[in-house]
């Protein structure tokens, strides 16, 4: 019998699961939202008589209680009846799940009368933080629109596209935390700051003069090739894992120099060595 490419959509609630779900309906999936987890493994025994039935995908959250203490047997079971599983959770910043929640003016699914939107956000990421270590894919949707949502999960699960594992590579200031969806951290902060040098604390990471004073170190390239030579170790088995994205995320003070001229160069490494890759600078426009 066929078997179903099955993704798991959860994460906070306000963080964007309906908009996942409704992208990956647009792209062929069948979608079933709030599925509750007993019924799950007679679902997708009848989705093997069904050949429409051959990408699903559900979401589930902190609505379906059970979820949450059932997860791992559920992976288990979707496994073992021989379908691939992808598990995306979502997540966003505290403050923009309580924007997006006065926006539309819902109440919480862990709401109460008597509680508060940020005491119910706070009980949310504590009883799902144990199925975000889980998942396979984790997208931050703090400073992602409906749109660039979309189109991040058209990139990854359109049929049309390369089926290999994007390595989306990220720089960003510790002084404004680390990215939510970073599977590696490395810390640039050891390197010379351009920042104390007069002609060059106007500048960002991408210019010429920069990239210049940091390759003159004898740091430079040694921290970039053993990333590199990391990265070449690790990333088959995260793509034997089924995983549609990496995040290597790369900091420094302020996220403007340091941190985006070694996610350049690493981003031009890994094109090289055929890999597809996302660049995204996160704090290059900010304040320092």
């Amino acid at each position: 019998m066929p078997k179903a490419h099955v993704v798991v959509v959860t994460g906070l609630s306000g963080s964007g699961k309906s908009t996942a779900i409704k992208s990956l309906e647009d792209l062929g999936f069948f979608c079933i939202d709030n599925l509750p987890v007993v019924l799950l493994d007679k679902f997708l025994t009848l989705a093997e008589q069904q050949d429409e039935f051959d990408r699903v995908a559900l979401g589930i959250d902190v609505r379906e209680r059970g979820f949450l203490d059932l997860l791992v047997g559920t992976m288990e079971t979707i496994r073992g009846l021989g379908h691939r599983l992808d598990v995306i959770f979502l997540d966003a910043s505290d403050d923009v799940l309580i924007r997006r929640y006065s926006e539309t003016r819902r109440r919480h699914p862990l709401g109460s009368e008597t509680s508060s939107l940020a005491a119910d956000i706070e009980l949310e990421r504590k009883m799902l933080s144990d199925v975000r270590t889980h998942a396979g894919w984790v997208i931050d949707t703090t400073d992602l629109n409906v749109h660039q949502l979309k189109s991040l999960i058209t990139k990854v699960y359109d049929p049309k596209k390369a089926s290999s594992m994007t390595v989306s590579v990220v720089s960003f200031g510790f002084k404004r935390g680390l990215p939510r969806a970073a599977d590696y951290v490395f810390d640039s902060r050891f390197l010379p700051n351009p920042y104390f040098v007069d002609e060059l604390r106007a500048c960002s990471g991408k210019c010429r003069e920069v990239r210049e004073f940091l390759e003159s170190g004898p740091e430079w390239g040694a921290f970039l090739s053993r990333i590199e030579e990391l990265l070449k170790l690790t990333i088959p088995r995260h793509e034997e894992e089924g995983r549609p994205v990496l995040t290597v995320a790369v900091g420094c003070t302020g996220g403007r120099h340091r941190s985006v001229a070694v996610v350049e160069a690493l981003a031009r490494r890994l094109k090289h060595i055929g890999l597809p890759v996302r660049l995204t600078h996160r704090d290059i426009d900010r304040e320092a």
